[in-house]
């Protein structure tokens, strides 16, 4: 009995034990998910993200050619007036004899892009037979004799009165894209591309038979131009790898010939990578361009300052300007000039790859094909990299002939760039700073629905 009650009591001490220090069941408590952190504010990358999106907007490739162009054609200037006082003077001429000539073609330059700026496509087009026509013409009588010039060799000018000459082939340029894009845009409608005879004929005859006429007067940079328009209008046409390249061989071959059959084009191509002048000075040119270059240094010797332009350096105003620039602006502005070019072909691109209709697209991408070509074969020429070619510096380098036809091709891209739907609604959506007051008063009424119904167009059209 009495283990029983011990039982009995320990029994019940336990339960009481158990139940006094027994605690509540714990309850899982929900952790809350970690907050992320934000993300590290990146320069470089929001730097990259607003130059992404200021690209996109619709109105960039308008601002980047008619910007970029005019920077070059001011700057241009300025390198004109300082590399050819020196010239001028030797010539017995003021200092600013050719500045002035080159300012003179700047003036009548501007008038023409401003009206290709503003024609409509279809005028364009209609233009483009009349100055193919008037440019064979020229060329042409470039070869008559008591008509055509001889300068330096080359008999591509014709004299138009005292101390102005025009070089007709520079024209020639302008009409093998305007022509070329009209004819390939055509039969794009008419769905012949697809057949390679329609894709060559007579794109391939007119283009050799411009190319007859410059070859004539012995310009072969000319050519060398001409020859890379006709690639980028077949290469924007869809040509075939094998069309390409059988194009691509007959020009080579024929280009090799006209080379070894030249003396003096052999001298030159003998000249790439010179560092002496060599035996009677036949590199002396491409020589002296390395050397003005390699004298001017990071920031230049100075505006006006340079030593080649003083008789060693022949053309420094005209194909070796961008050697002048680097002795007198350094690598910074020959980097500038390079950036400037960079700017203006890309944006020609972005206008050629952005448009549904074909002839802005074949004639934006022909005006770009010219203008970075040429500007390649320039500065490669004057950092020896290729040969001397003869080429300007395209809106650049002294010279009317080049300038005025390569202006009217700038006016081209603008007005191309102005006719994509985005573009004309921000266009329409600027309000002039000038004009009549509207009766709602600046910020009345009127002119909040005016701005609300350009809004509502603007993005119908699909700016962003």
């Amino acid at each position: 009995m009495a283990g029983s009650r011990t039982s009995r009591s320990t029994g019940t001490t336990r339960a009481t034990g158990t139940a006094r220090t027994s605690r509540p069941p714990l309850q899982r408590v929900t952790r809350r998910p970690p907050v992320p952190r934000p993300p590290r504010d990146n320069p470089v990358r929001r730097l990259h993200t607003r130059v992404r999106k200021a690209w996109d907007r619709p109105l960039t490739a308008y601002y980047v050619i008619l910007g970029g162009s005019s920077l070059i054609i001011v700057l241009g200037l300025v390198m004109v007036y300082s590399a050819s006082q020196i010239k001028a003077l030797q010539l017995s001429l003021p200092g600013s004899y050719f500045f002035q000539k080159q300012f003179l073609a700047a003036a009548i330059g501007s008038g023409l892009l401003f009206a290709a700026s503003r024609m409509p496509v279809r005028l364009h087009r209609a233009l483009a037979y009349p100055i193919l026509a008037v440019s064979v013409a020229l060329m042409a009588l470039v070869q008559v004799p008591g008509i055509g010039v001889a300068v330096n060799g080359n008999q591509n000018w014709i004299s138009i009165g005292g101390p102005f000459q025009l070089q007709p082939s520079e024209f020639g340029k302008l009409a093998l894209v305007l022509w070329g894009a009209d004819l390939l845009a055509r039969k794009q409608d008419k769905r012949l591309l697809t057949q390679w005879k329609h894709m060559l004929v007579p794109l391939v005859p007119v283009a050799f038979m411009l190319l007859g006429l410059i070859m004539l007067g012995g310009d072969m940079g000319t050519a060398i131009i001409l020859t890379a328009i006709l690639f980028g209008l077949l290469w924007l046409a869809g040509a075939p790898t094998r069309l390409f390249t059988g194009v691509l061989a007959v020009a080579v071959l024929i280009g090799v010939l006209l080379i070894k059959t030249s003396p003096n084009r052999m001298a030159r191509l003998a000249c790439l990578g010179a560092t002496d002048p060599g035996p009677n000075d036949s590199c002396w040119q491409a020589v002296h361009g390395i050397y003005a270059l390699a004298s001017g240094g990071l920031l230049g010797s100075g505006l006006g300052a340079s030593v080649e332009k003083w008789g060693q350096l022949p053309e420094a105003h005209t194909d070796f300007i961008f050697a002048v620039t680097g002795e007198e602006l350094g690598l910074a502005g020959t980097l500038s000039v390079l950036a400037l070019f960079a700017a203006l072909g890309y944006a020609g691109i972005r206008v050629a790859g952005r448009t549904e209709d074909p002839f802005v697209r074949y004639a934006a991408g022909g005006v770009t094909t010219w203008i970075t070509a040429q500007a390649v074969i320039n500065i490669g020429a004057v950092l020896g990299l290729l040969p001397i070619a003869g080429v300007p510096l395209p809106l650049f380098s002294y010279g009317g002939s080049a300038l005025l036809p390569t202006m009217f091709a700038i006016g081209l891209l603008i007005a191309f760039a102005r006719q994509d739907p985005a573009a004309r609604a921000a266009l329409a959506m600027r309000q002039p700073r000038f004009g009549r007051k509207r009766a709602g008063g600046p910020r009345g009424p009127g002119r909040w629905k005016t701005m609300r119904r350009r809004a509502s167009a603007a993005r119908s059209s699909g700016e962003r």
